[in-house]
């Protein structure tokens, strides 16, 4: 007996098969490329009309930062973040490259009195604004406070991420002087006190691979003027 075939009357099979899958999403990739191809000159570079050359965009900016109160003209690629023109044009290497992904905090320095990590900020977005690093705290042999605590409480072991603590700190304490609360500030109508809980979680965004923690802690406590 013949198996039965199937007749344009019968419903098409429209069961979903791995194999059918890929090749409709191979189909539509395939068609994407072509439109973007296609359309690709509409969206191209603007042309100079004069001679029909394509414009690039800029690829070096001179800026001028000011950073510890000082003035510094450069030149840098739009790509260099501020952590790296510290370090390596304008050779103010107090800031740390730790991850260079905003995790560890080693490279916090002040813009404008708030703390920022420079790693993941591009030097050509603070033309003009006001830069404190760890080298601007200081007067010249006179330490800050927050560096004198640190140094007391020895708020610190390897030293390397201590340039991020102290700058973050800085920016913490005046955070906390304006009344801004932090995820565990529980009294929202009351002046922030600093106790172990809020310095810690306004401090997470600072790691210490060598584990000072109870140390800076206690430092903090100590410049902000809480008893211990």
């Amino acid at each position: 007996m013949r198996p039965a075939s199937p007749s344009d009357s019968d419903p098409p099979d429209w069961r979903l098969t791995r194999r059918g899958v890929f090749q409709a999403g191979a189909a539509l990739a395939a068609a994407r490329t072509a439109g973007a191809s296609a359309a690709a000159p509409d969206a191209a570079a603007p042309h100079d009309e004069a001679d029909g050359s394509v414009e690039s965009p800029p690829q070096h900016m001179p800026l001028r930062l000011q950073i510890n109160g000082k003035a510094y003209a450069l030149k840098v690629d739009t790509r260099t973040t501020l952590l790296d023109a510290l370090r390596e044009n304008l050779h103010l290497t107090g800031s740390k490259k730790g991850c260079d992904h905003g995790q560890c905090g080693a490279c916090t320095v002040l813009i404008d009195g708030r703390r920022t990590n420079s790693c993941l900020t591009l030097a050509v977005m603070h033309d003009g604004q006001q830069i404190t690093t760890i080298e601007g705290l200081s007067r010249g042999d006179t330490l800050h406070p927050i560096q004198e605590a640190f140094l007391k409480h020895d708020g610190f072991q390897c030293g390397y991420c201590t340039p991020g603590q102290i700058c973050s700190t800085a920016g913490m304490l005046d955070e906390a002087k304006r009344g801004m609360p932090s995820h565990v500030t529980r009294d929202l109508t009351a002046a922030v006190a600093l106790g172990d809980e809020e310095i810690r979680e306004r401090m997470s965004g600072n790691l210490c691979r060598c584990s000072a923690y109870p140390n800076i802690v206690a430092a903090i406590k100590d410049v902000s003027g809480v008893r211990t």
